[in-house]
């Protein structure tokens, strides 16, 4: 009978040990972030208790387990199974709690600052930072795990000793993966390019979705993803649109007849922007900025306050503008002659070749060949 309630008591009680402590912390994190509504930090460690509950499952089995006396000829075996799930669980709470500090520091300093570059600036930062952290306690955690096998402490040595050669040999073959790495650093302390940014890249619009150590992901305007490795934006020049400030200018072009009423325009362009939302107020114009022998190139300007308005802006201007101009200035859209010029009759036709008279003039005074 002692044999069966023995590891029965002290199962039974490590498990509910772990749930009675698991919830009372539950209730005063839950407690906490009642009262203080303000910081997500309480409400962020909840998130945690699954790591939390493993690891005191782990350690109060792992410590009360040879008191079962379950098992025992694999009670070793049991051991180590127990210590690498503490070790695992462990880790794993720690990069919770980590990622709980982390995200409430951010919180506050986006609560605390207006400006929109530098929260992005803070929060690409804290992320790659976030990764590195988690880098290291998983590493940390590996190596812990594998030092618990004898075979592992043995060799441990031998591994040190030829550190050295290691390092060389993993440095070359893992060039650019390291190069990825010291690139995301870059990028995250360099202010090279932020989380939210909007870039071009190879003549691809879009918005900055996600940045790593390793690869960096930009969202098109048609909600496409585009991944390059992060060594790209070192080493290669890209369009950076919300660089500085996100304030932006617009242009639209249009290829009209000389005959277009620059004028008008420039009092319809006023009244386009003034009824557009997009449009921020700072500055607007229209000019002629080049002509042909059949038409004229005529450019309007608008400004907006970032690169999604000024889209907007740009399109409407255009749309609205050409719907304009067809309603009540429709020769101002370019045309192509194809009627006969009419020239004074005193002025001779030429006969062609083939014995039809087509209107071919030439001026008085000159010979034909």
């Amino acid at each position: 009978m002692e044999n069966v309630l023995r590891p029965l008591i002290v199962i039974g009680s490590s498990l509910i040990l772990t749930l009675a402590i698991g919830w009372a912390t539950d209730r005063l994190l839950r407690k906490a972030d009642e009262r203080d509504s303000d910081t997500p930090l309480w409400g962020l460690l909840r998130r945690g208790r699954i790591p939390y509950q493993l690891v005191l499952c782990a350690a109060l089995l792992r410590g009360s387990y040879d008191q079962a006396q379950l098992v025992q000829r694999h009670q070793t075996a049991i051991g180590r199974v127990l210590t690498l799930v503490l070790i695992g669980s462990a880790a794993w709470l720690v990069i919770r709690i980590a990622a709980a500090i982390v995200e409430t520091s951010y919180s506050r300093y986006a609560r605390a600052h207006r400006d929109v570059a530098r929260v992005r600036r803070v929060r690409t930062q804290v992320e790659l930072i976030m990764r590195v952290v988690s880098a290291i306690v998983i590493v940390v955690a590996a190596a812990s795990m594998l030092l618990t096998f004898p075979a592992m402490r043995a060799a441990g040595a031998s591994l040190l000793a030829s550190a050295g050669i290691l390092g060389i040999v993993a440095g070359v073959a893992a060039q650019s993966t390291l190069s990825n790495m010291f690139a995301g650093l870059q990028i995250a302390f360099g202010d090279m390019v932020r989380i939210g940014d909007t870039v071009v890249v190879n003549g691809e619009w879009g918005t900055v979705e996600e940045i790593t150590l390793t690869f960096l992901t930009v969202k098109t305007w048609d909600e496409r993803r585009i991944t390059m490795p992060v060594s790209y934006f070192t080493s290669n020049p890209f369009e950076n649109w919300s660089r500085g400030t996100p304030q932006m200018t617009g242009i639209v072009y249009w290829q009209l007849d000389h005959s277009a009423p620059v004028e008008a325009m420039r009092e319809k362009l006023r009244d386009i922007l003034r009824e557009c939302p997009a449009w921020d107020g700072r500055a607007h114009g229209l000019v002629v900025t080049d002509s042909t022998p059949n038409t004229i190139q005529v450019r309007a300007l608008m400004t907006a306050k970032d690169a999604d308005d000024i889209w907007t802006a740009r399109v409407t201007v255009r749309e609205e503008m050409i719907n304009w101009l067809c309603e009540e200035h429709p020769y101002a859209l370019p045309r192509v002659n194809t009627a006969d010029a009419v020239l004074p009759a005193h002025w001779p036709r030429i006969p062609s070749q083939d014995g039809v008279r087509h209107r071919a003039y030439e001026q008085p005074g000159t010979r034909r060949g």
